[in-house]
Formats: C-alpha cells, sequence, structure tokens
C-alpha cells in the first residue's frame, strides 16, 4: 500500500514538473520571444507584393514626348506553392511551349522558392485573363501590374537613348540589394542604362493574407501597411527629335553616323548611328533569332558608331594641322609652300596631291585642300607636339558625356610609332596625319566637338544628352553635372584665319553646301580605307558669326564627303535653325536619298588604322 502511494507521489510530481516545464517555455514564447514568432507567423500568413513605379518619361528639347510607357502584365510563380505538374496547363494558357515555362520555373526555384518569380511578362489583357479565370487551379500562381516603353515619335535615337532588357546575372549580383529580381527590366545601354537609378523611381508594397496554398483573400490591415511606389524622374534632353528623325531619313541604306551639337553649350541635338535598330524590339520577348541577327549582323546595328567608330578624318584635319602650325611657330600666316602636285618623301618616293596648286599659304590651302601643303606642315612638326595639341581638342580620349560607349580613338605619337615600327621609322613615316589619314582614327562625336570649338572661337565644350531631371510628382529638379568648357587659349588672329578659309570652303568650292540665307563653314574630307569605297566625311557650323549647331557627318563607303557626307550636314543645320527644306535644294536632296553605301567586303572590321593616299 505504502509503496502505491510512493509511485503515486511520484507520477504526480513528475506530471506537475512537465507542465510546469511546458508553462515556462509558453511563457518564454508569449513574453520574451514574442517579436520572432510574431515575424515568422506574419510571413506565413502574410505576403508582400511588388507595385512597380513609373519609369521616367523622356522629352527633347522642344517639350515634346519622346519616350513613355504603357501597361504590360508579367504573370509570376510562386515556387513554394506551385505544383510542377501543372507546368502543361500553365504553358497552354499562356500560349508558351512547355519546355520554356519548365526552364523558367526552374530558375525561379534556384532564385528563391519562397518570392515570386517571372514566367512570362508582357503578355496581353486576354491572355492574362484566361490565366486568372483558371487561379483557383493554379495555386502559386499570380501576376504583376508592368509596364513596357512606348516611342512616341518617328525619331528612333536609338543609340543615344538606349533600350531596357531583363537584368543579367552579373547586374543582379550588384544590384540586389535595390530590390531587383530575375525577370526585371533594366536600362542596357545609352541613356536607359546611364540614368537607370534616377529613371527607375522607387518600388511600392502591397500586403495581403494568403491561405496555405498561397492564394490572396483579403489586404492586410485594410492595407494600412501598403506603401505607394514612387515614380520616376522624366528626362527633359538636349536632343531635336525633329532634326534626329530627318538625319535617320537620310541616313537609309547607308552606314556611319552623325553628332551635332549646340557649340556654346555641347548640348547634343542630333546623336544617330547607322544602320540602327528599332527599339520596339525590346518591348517584348526577343526571339533568339532576331537577337542573333542584332550581335552578328556584318552591318552591326548595335555598334555605336557616333561615339564609337574609329576612323581617319580625312582633309576635315587639315584645319587643325593648320592651327597647330600657326600656333607652334612653323609657319606665319604669310608663309608659302610650293604644291607641284605632290611632296617628295624620299629614295623617289611622293604623296601625291589632287592638283598642282603653285605656291600657297595657309588660308588658301585650307580652301583648296591641297594635300602638299599639309604634308609639309607634318613633315617640319614634331609628331609629339602634334599628339599633345590633338589631346587638348579631346582626341585620344574619352570625353565625359552621359554616354558609356566611347572610343577613345588613336592619336599616335614617337612611342607609338617605335612600337609599331620596331625596325625604325623616318621623317615621312608621320607624313599621313597631316592630311588626316593614316596611323590615327577619331570618331565622329570627337569630330563634331573638334568642329564646335572652331566655330566658337576657341572653347572644347563638353558634349552631354541630359538639359535635366525632374521629378513629375514633387516637382524637384536635378541638373547634370558637366565639366565646364575648355578654353583652348588660341591666338584669335589664327583662328580667325581657319575660320575664314571654312566659310570660303562653302561659299568658293562646294556652293552647293549653302545654307539659303544662313552663311555656315565646314570642310569636306574623303577618307581612303581598306573596306573597298572612300568614306565620305564632313564637318560645319552655322551660323557663320553666332554658331548656333555643329555637325560632324562620316559616312562609310559613298565616296566624296562634298557629294554625300556634306548634303546631310547642310540639311540637318537648315532643319534646325529654319524649321524647314528650302524646295529650291529638292534636287540635293533627292541625291542624298538616292545615295547608298558601298557593300562590306567578307571579314570587315569597322575601325580602320591602315588607310593611306
Amino acid at each position: 500500500m505504502e509503496e502505491n502511494r510512493t509511485r503515486t507521489r511520484i507520477f504526480v510530481i513528475l506530471i506537475c514538473a512537465v507542465l510546469g516545464i511546458l508553462t515556462l517555455r509558453l511563457g518564454k514564447i508569449q513574453i520574451l520571444d514574442t517579436s520572432t514568432y510574431t515575424g515568422e507567423s506574419r510571413n506565413n500568413a502574410i505576403r508582400e507584393r511588388r507595385i512597380l513605379p513609373a519609369r521616367g518619361a523622356f522629352y527633347d528639347r522642344n517639350g515634346v514626348l519622346m519616350v513613355d510607357n504603357e501597361l504590360a502584365y508579367t504573370v509570376l510563380v510562386t515556387p513554394r506553392y506551385f505544383d510542377e505538374a501543372n507546368i502543361s496547363f500553365l504553358a497552354t494558357l499562356l500560349n508558351l511551349p512547355d519546355s520554356l515555362v519548365a526552364n523558367r520555373y526552374q530558375e525561379a526555384r534556384n532564385w528563391n522558392s519562397f518570392r515570386p518569380s517571372w514566367i512570362e511578362r508582357g503578355v496581353s489583357f486576354d491572355v492574362l485573363s484566361r490565366v486568372m479565370e483558371n487561379h483557383h487551379l493554379l495555386p502559386g500562381v499570380s501576376y504583376e501590374v508592368d509596364q513596357k516603353r512606348l516611342y512616341m515619335t518617328s525619331a528612333r535615337a536609338a543609340h543615344a537613348l538606349g533600350f531596357i532588357r531583363q537584368i543579367s546575372r552579373s547586374d543582379l549580383k550588384t544590384r540586389r540589394a535595390e530590390g531587383y529580381r530575375p525577370g526585371d527590366l533594366i536600362g542596357q545601354t545609352g541613356l536607359e542604362r546611364n540614368y537607370e537609378r534616377r529613371i527607375r523611381g522607387s518600388l511600392g508594397s502591397e500586403f495581403n493574407l494568403v491561405n496555405s496554398r498561397g492564394q490572396v483573400i483579403e489586404s492586410y490591415l485594410n492595407e494600412a501597411e501598403d506603401i505607394a511606389p514612387i515614380s520616376g524622374f522624366n528626362l527633359e534632353l538636349t536632343l531635336d527629335s525633329e532634326v534626329q528623325a530627318l538625319a535617320e531619313s537620310l541616313f537609309v541604306n547607308k552606314r556611319g553616323a552623325v553628332v551635332a551639337l549646340e557649340p556654346s553649350t555641347g548640348e547634343i541635338i542630333t546623336f544617330l548611328s547607322a544602320p540602327d535598330y528599332d527599339l520596339e524590339t525590346f518591348t517584348r520577348a526577343v526571339s533568339p533569332e532576331a537577337w542573333r541577327f542584332l550581335r552578328e549582323s556584318e552591318e552591326k546595328p548595335l555598334f555605336n558608331r557616333a561615339s564609337m567608330s574609329m576612323l581617319p578624318p580625312g582633309s576635315t584635319f587639315k584645319p587643325f594641322i593648320a592651327l597647330l602650325a600657326l600656333e607652334s611657330g612653323v609657319i606665319t600666316p604669310s608663309s608659302t609652300v610650293t604644291c607641284p602636285g605632290y611632296h617628295p618623301i624620299g629614295q623617289g618616293r611622293i604623296f601625291k596631291c589632287m592638283h598642282v596648286h603653285g605656291t600657297i599659304a595657309v588660308q588658301q590651302a585650307i580652301r583648296e585642300s591641297c594635300n602638299t601643303f599639309f604634308f609639309e606642315m607634318m613633315r617640319r612638326i614634331d609628331v609629339n607636339t602634334f599628339s599633345r595639341f590633338a589631346n587638348r581638342f579631346g582626341f585620344g580620349e574619352r570625353s565625359e558625356v552621359d554616354i558609356g560607349e566611347q572610343d577613345a580613338g588613336l592619336i599616335p605619337d614617337s612611342a607609338y610609332f617605335n612600337r609599331v615600327n620596331p625596325g625604325g621609322w623616318t621623317v615621312g613615316t608621320p607624313m599621313n596625319l597631316g592630311i588626316g589619314q593614316g596611323d590615327m582614327g577619331v570618331t565622329p562625336l570627337q569630330l563634331a566637338r573638334y568642329i564646335a570649338a572652331l566655330g566658337n572661337g576657341g572653347v572644347l565644350p563638353t558634349p552631354h544628352l541630359l538639359r535635366r531631371a525632374y521629378h513629375p510628382d514633387t516637382g524637384e529638379i536635378v541638373y547634370p553635372d558637366i565639366p565646364e568648357p575648355v578654353n583652348l587659349d588660341l591666338n584669335p588672329r589664327f583662328m580667325e584665319i581657319v575660320r575664314n578659309a571654312l566659310r570660303e570652303v562653302v561659299e568658293e568650292t562646294s556652293p552647293w553646301l549653302q545654307i539659303p540665307n544662313v552663311s555656315s563653314a565646314g570642310k569636306t574630307g574623303t577618307v581612303q580605307n581598306s573596306r573597298g569605297d572612300d568614306d565620305a566625311v564632313y564637318v560645319l557650323f552655322a551660323p557663320f558669326d553666332n554658331p548656333r549647331i555643329a555637325i560632324a557627318v562620316m559616312v562609310e563607303n559613298a565616296g566624296f564627303g562634298s557629294m554625300s557626307a556634306g548634303p546631310i550636314a547642310s540639311f540637318l543645320a537648315e532643319k534646325y535653325l529654319t524649321g524647314t527644306i528650302s524646295p529650291t535644294r529638292n534636287w540635293l536632296f533627292q541625291q542624298v536619298l538616292d545615295t547608298a553605301s558601298g557593300p562590306l567586303p567578307s571579314g570587315d572590321e569597322t575601325s580602320t588604322r591602315d588607310a593611306s593616299p
């Protein structure tokens, strides 16, 4: 009997001990660990859905809307709640191959099983409706109100504006903390990429109660904790959409580039690389075939010729050589050179000139484009002096333009020639530089900056595409940090000689390039290359006395600069300055439309360094 009582007491004590431990544990959970377990419970019952902000719109310099947004829909899947057996059914609803949906589902699982990831973006409302009608059969499937770019003008400006595309793995690694997820859109090129953080805006959040299958039941706390998205900044650009559209129409069937600047500020009025591509291509899923064409076509539509095509400038560089010769004291304004139609380079070899100019001074040499005169200048000028002076004008260097795609070009010095000519080189080696040929390369962007400096009297502007960014809701305005123009400190007398010569080029040697009722100045160039027909180059500024536009045009394999590149620049300047094209020049306009770049040889390289006269 006593033994039974002892056993009972032990049993009661054990029961009380267990209950006491459980009570203490419950108290710890309820009091000490309440924040931890409340959070876990909240996460299991509540789901956050991102609300994407409106991406900033783009306007041109005249307030014309160039790039906007329109609604689109993205179908999402949360792998934790999705049944793989439904992959085929979902694929049928989306009109997609089963394999594609399966691959994207697997990528979503690898990323995060508990977070929604995209399965298909840019779906129509009809397709979305079909999916949501079967929502009860597809646990884990949801959607996101997305957006896609809407292009509002006839100007494509593809290499300036850039495109947005699904974020790459490398970008995702560096920007995950900013709220990016697989499948998110991000600026890939041009202004879309350079100002991504400014125009993307801030994500919003919507919190909903969900059931055990991950399906939304109702909003959480009547939306009290929801966070509204903040739209991105709109961009006011320096581009003129009408002049840009005209440039694009004049470059049909041509390869090359145009850059037009406002000479006093460096604002980019036109920025064209041809051939280009349709930005609409990237508002939907890009097929492998389309992407392969863009990347592998011998015409290189993705290549930004305006700021990366490194080609010799030809005779458009002669004004530069003239300034260099004058500034370095190699010649005076009255110094002369005799042109017999060639320049000897030793051992019975010669460099040819296009004409016999006789005795000629610097201003006439620019006007008549005398090769012999400028060969002689580079015979007298040290190549390192040439290199330093070119660097002052921005050649051989990247400018701080708000487009990341740039080539610094090639401006040789003695170290360069020592490296490429280990057997030694002579005074004749750099003479080709005098006529803008040989071992050198510049970009159209650099040429535009150079002619702008000649036009404004010797101040080198910083090219840029953004005037300001402003927020449509708050009114906040942000101006780009643009380096001040650089005063090149050139002798005004020498500058005037060069500028007058450039005016004479238009008025006396190429009168068809004159803009009706507007004085202008320019220089043509015809550049030999290893790719086929000559390249055509032209630089221009107008009006002469107070320039408002400076233009550089390069047309690959199109022949004489005065007949192809020159008219394009002239028409663009006329359109910008007067708002129209005079019908008296319809014959020239038609001639430009009929001109096409010559065919490319197989294995072409866009940049060339080995052209010679």
